[in-house]
């Protein structure tokens, strides 16, 4: 079996290897004049090798450049082993970064007698690199400046929930005391038909209490700062439920045990007085009135349900009941506000999750929530 011959390189083959790279590569001895350079420096730098060779980094250019070279020949020198660092030279279009990798020749007797570089241009990535710090630092200010515009909007808000619980009511006080005292003092002088009129005032200054004390409960739905914590729905639920059926009405509950979830407790509490509130409500003419509450996980995610056999809805209306002031029923009906589902919808969404509803006229309605983010597809079953 016969054996090649090792291949002689010379220096013309090793000089066609360099000159066909993309790097820049070069050698200068330990004083630090040329000794070398491939066609990519020629080219980079419009000078010609037999020019280059010779001279220093100094004679090429710019002082401050120039002993930046300098400094790191020197550090590979003393170190002995290849080093690696970043390096900028002058392009046509600016100043260009490289990544280069220097490293010392040594003779016989272990002594450096030349450093060699090979310098890759990162100009490119690290231009990138800088415009993405650029529109992080633009992005972080117009966060910062949005920021500051919400915190002001907040605090007009908040101006506007003093004024409405405190100077609105006042007027609505003095209209209620007034007929009040018409009624009790004046009932006599006052014929039936007057008598009526004022306690529809009555009547309209109590559903103007109460919107707004609904729009009040709407802004802190949106406003107040979420603290999410282990919450237990069946204890919250039962809270609820007690205080509905201590108006009298015969009512069926049936809340199941174990229900919990990470979220505000006090957001979640509102959201059930909303939906437990409507069922106890919409269920007034039912015969045997039922309201349930349960949980049906879906994909990993623990879907709440509030059901009722009350009075129900048209689901061709599902899309605007979550608007505020949106009502499926008539005042003269069933009283209310047509902000609850508002208040409860703003609530979800700020856990993160979603709500949907499912109903039937005349046979009642399903709300079925999330407190974390569920699947696009989900629906009510």
């Amino acid at each position: 079996m016969s054996t090649r011959p090792p291949v002689q390189v010379g220096h013309e083959q090793l000089m066609a290897l360099i000159d066909h790279t993309s790097a820049v590569i070069y050698m200068r001895d330990v004083d630090g004049h040329y000794l070398l350079v491939n066609r990519e420096y020629e080219r980079l730098f419009n000078l010609h090798r037999e020019d280059i060779v010779g001279l220093t980094d100094h004679d090429l250019f710019e002082g401050p450049i120039a002993d930046e070279f300098r400094a790191n020949d020197l550090a590979a020198i003393a170190r002995g082993i290849p080093l690696q660092v970043e390096e900028q030279a002058p392009g046509e279009d600016g100043l260009h970064t490289y990544v280069t990798v220097k490293f010392p020749l040594h003779d016989a007797a272990g002594h450096a007698y030349a450093i060699c570089g090979i310098s890759t241009d990162i100009t490119a990535r690290k231009r990138a690199e800088e415009e993405v710090r650029r529109l992080n630092d633009e992005l972080e200010l117009r966060v910062r400046q949005r920021t500051a515009e919400l915190e002001a909007s907040t605090r007009e808000l908040d101006a506007f929930a003093y004024s409405v619980s405190h100077d609105l009511r006042a007027p609505l006080r003095s209209l209620e005391g007034f007929s009040q005292v018409l009624l009790e003092d004046y009932a006599e002088a006052l014929a039936e038909e007057a008598q009526g009129y004022l306690r529809r005032i009555q009547a309209n200054v109590g559903r103007m209490a109460q919107m707004i004390d609904d729009l009040l409960h709407l802004s802190r739905a949106t406003r107040t700062q979420l603290h999410r914590e282990p919450t237990d729905l069946s204890a919250l639920a039962r809270e609820v439920a007690s205080e509905l059926t201590d108006s009298g009405r015969k009512i069926t509950w049936e809340i199941a045990d174990g229900l919990t979830a990470p979220g505000d407790p006090h957001l979640i509490r509102l959201v059930l007085q909303n939906l437990l509130g409507n069922a106890w409500k919409f269920t007034g003419n039912a015969e045997h009135p039922v309201i349930s509450v349960s949980v049906h996980p879906q994909s990993g995610v623990d879907v709440f349900e509030v059901r009722d056999n009350g009075a129900g809805f048209d689901m061709k209306y599902a899309d605007k009941m979550f608007d505020p002031f949106q009502r499926l029923h008539s005042a003269g009906e069933f009283e209310g506000t047509g902000i609850g589902l508002a208040i409860v919808h703003r609530i979800i969404t700020r856990h993160g999750g979603r709500i949907l509803a499912e109903g039937t006229v005349g046979e009642g309605a399903a709300f079925r929530f999330s407190l974390a983010p569920a699947p696009a597809d989900w629906e009510l079953r």
